[in-house]
């Protein structure tokens, strides 16, 4: 059975699936997020100077609705070097499983399983499209963001961007109390 496209709609007046309107078993959903609409949730900060491409195939087997396709988007980020902003072109594959959220057993001490790890909640009939982007971007993101692998960062003295201006600071530290035996030395 050939899928069924629904949810082509502009991001802009919805950043939710309605799960209601996926009436076939298999339902192809494409969305545009434009630049600005997605921000960062907390955790590592990110922006989003682009639009970012959301497109899916959705499964539905009862109440449970399987979610696979992927993420396209430009991320910016601060490098953790020399904290120039710089952008990380981002691609995500989403492969994750919606259920009610009354099947929600996280109440209390649970032992975490690796289906777990795949495994999403949603209530009132709705998926939120731009919490599941803000959730892959994060963990798409690396762990120290470089703006480039040879980035040499910031001088310890004067603060200057060492990738942008050759930098004359001395690096090597001297401990003044051994000002008076280094003098000794030299005679």
């Amino acid at each position: 059975m050939e899928p069924r496209a629904v949810g082509t709609e502009d991001a802009a007046t919805s950043g939710r699936l309605e799960l209601r309107a996926i009436e076939g078993p298999r339902t192809d959903v494409h969305r545009r997020f434009p630049a600005g609409s997605l921000t960062s949730d907390g955790g590592r900060q990110y922006r989003v100077p682009g639009v970012v491409a959301l497109d899916l195939l959705v499964r539905k087997a009862g109440s449970e609705y399987r979610l696979s396709g992927r993420i396209e988007g430009g991320l910016e980020l601060d490098c953790s070097r020399c904290l120039e902003p710089f952008r990380l072109e981002a691609g995500v594959d989403v492969d994750l499983l919606y259920l009610p959220a009354s099947e929600n057993r996280g109440d209390g001490e649970v032992r975490i399983e690796e289906e777990d790890l795949s495994t999403a909640f949603y209530r009132d009939e709705q998926i939120d499209l731009r919490h599941l982007i803000q959730e892959q971007f994060q963990l798409a993101l690396p762990m120290k963001p470089l703006c480039r692998t040879d980035c040499r960062g910031l001088c310890i003295v004067c603060g200057g961007n060492r990738n942008a201006v050759p930098c004359q600071c001395v690096d090597a530290w001297e401990d003044p109390r051994l000002a008076g035996l280094k003098q000794l030395l030299k005679h």
